[in-house]
Order: structure tokens, then C-alpha cells, then sequence
């Protein structure tokens, strides 16, 4: 089993504009995919939306894992996202995710918790706006 991990699911989602966001969610995230950010669940096509409205948002960034341990089933990492708005602003973020990969080595579930470094208090819930 090949198993995906965030750097290429956040650089493939958010980092590669001409990349179709369905065939990107379709390379890192099973079609029975949900996750917690913060608390609040969403299904697969509430996560698409997320995406699609942080696409309109985001010019650019990066990724940096700072610890990702993977065993069988089970994913944990820390990082840190470094984004920049098309409005010129800039957001950087950590956040800790466990997840759970389906038998394909797509990720099935994801929680994460998100702690705002930098940005404006408009930037607050960039992790989980629509």
C-alpha cells in the first residue's frame, strides 16, 4: 500500500493551481473522507468546498513537517503552512493531525486542531472557512 501524507495533499490541493480540485482530492482523500478542524466535522464535499474557497483566497505558500510518523493504518504529523493571499497579506499556521488512511493509502479521516502564528484576526478560521 502506497499512502499519501499532507505536504503532498496540501501542494497538490492548494500549492498547484491548474491541478482540477476533484482529481486532486481524488489522489489523497477516499470518497467516504471527512475531518475535524477544530472541532467541527465535515464530509468530503464540505472539505471540496473549504478548498475551493481557500483556491480563491491563497496565491502561494509552503508546507514545512516538523514530525510525521505513519503506522499501518494511522498518520500523525505537525506543520506549518505558510501562505500567501492574493490581497497580498500573509498567514502562517500550525497544525496536528491524526488521521486514518483506507485500505487504497488515501487518507479516510483527518482531525486536526490549528493554532494561527501569524495573520490578521480575519485569517482566524482560514483553516476551516467556506
Amino acid at each position: 500500500m502506497s499512502t499519501t501524507n499532507i505536504a503532498a495533499a496540501l501542494s497538490d490541493l492548494l500549492l498547484t493551481p491548474g491541478l482540477d480540485l476533484r482529481d486532486a482530492a481524488d489522489r489523497h482523500f477516499a470518497p467516504d473522507y471527512r475531518q475535524r478542524t477544530d472541532g467541527t466535522w465535515a464530509d468530503r464535499d464540505e472539505f471540496l468546498e473549504h478548498i475551493a474557497h481557500l483556491r480563491e483566497v491563497v496565491a502561494g505558500g509552503s508546507v514545512r513537517v516538523h514530525e510525521e510518523l505513519t503506522d499501518g493504518k494511522l498518520y500523525a504529523d505537525r506543520h506549518t503552512i505558510d501562505v500567501t493571499k492574493k490581497d497580498g497579506g500573509t498567514v502562517s499556521t500550525e497544525v496536528y493531525v491524526f488521521a486514518e488512511f483506507a485500505p487504497d493509502g488515501r487518507f479516510r479521516r483527518i482531525e486536526e486542531t490549528t493554532l494561527m502564528l501569524s495573520g490578521g484576526e480575519e485569517d482566524r478560521n482560514l483553516g476551516s472557512a467556506r
